[in-house]
């Protein structure tokens, strides 16, 4: 038998919804009160609230970064080993050393290119975020190509890693920034770190669907450069 319900003391909603509150039950306790529709509501908060908390591009700007996101990492799974070809993985005639001192000169020209990076354009990143976001996005292909050329051209596989990796800051701090940026402007109730948050989310479950397929792409495109070019970036 179910007991009276006393008064409502507090309720919670999101927009126009109410998806909780406290009341008084018969004994003079609070209790926390949940409304009906608590499974959709659930969906609405692992949602960030969508729509009321977010901008109205929020939906179509995670439908596109998914998609983006989804093929840089089928991508990324093809240079990675384009990289280990270049720097000797798999020839008997490489040496350690060598493949140590490429690895370290990426890695070099990657701290100084980021650092040069923010110095010069860290300013410009806030109020271009549109622009730096899309030539981030264009550096990250370029970065992909080169490392796949590596390879290829073992004359001139360090230089390929060195500005793919050069590259490759410039995509992380670009990227990274203008994110934050368009967290911003998503955000509609305070919420910029609910938004960042699964936003991250979002782009950590693509990123496992795209290791999961490439697990299934790799052994098919071995042995195939022309399958891998075809492949899209």
């Amino acid at each position: 038998m179910e007991q009276p319900e006393g008064r409502v003391f507090c309720r919670c909603f999101w927009g126009s919804r109410e998806v909780s509150g406290f009341q008084e039950d018969p004994g003079g306790k609070f209790r926390r009160r949940n409304s009906r529709s608590s499974r959709r509501e659930w969906i609405r908060r692992a949602a960030a609230g969508f729509p009321e908390s977010v901008s109205p591009d929020y939906g179509r700007y995670q439908c596109w970064d998914s998609l983006q996101a989804l093929c840089s990492s089928l991508a990324g799974s093809l240079s990675t080993r384009a990289v280990l070809e270049a720097v000797g993985v798999g020839d008997g005639a490489a040496t350690v050393s060598g493949a140590t001192l490429t690895w370290l000169l990426r890695d070099g020209v990657g701290i100084v290119t980021r650092i040069v990076f923010v110095w010069l354009q860290g300013s410009h990143l806030d109020c271009e975020a549109k622009q730096w976001r899309f030539a981030a996005d264009l550096l990250n292909d370029v970065a992909l190509v080169l490392e796949i050329l590596a390879p290829h051209w073992l004359s001139l596989g360090p230089a390929l890693l060195v500005m793919a990796a050069a590259a490759r800051c410039v995509v992380g701090v670009a990227g990274g920034a203008t994110r934050a940026a368009l967290a911003v402007h998503q955000a509609r109730r305070d919420n910029v770190a609910d938004v960042a948050a699964k936003d991250s989310s979002q782009e950590t479950l693509v990123n496992g669907a795209g290791l999961l397929l490439s697990l299934l792409l790799l052994p098919l495109l071995d042995g195939r450069p022309c399958l891998t070019w075809a492949w899209p970036r």
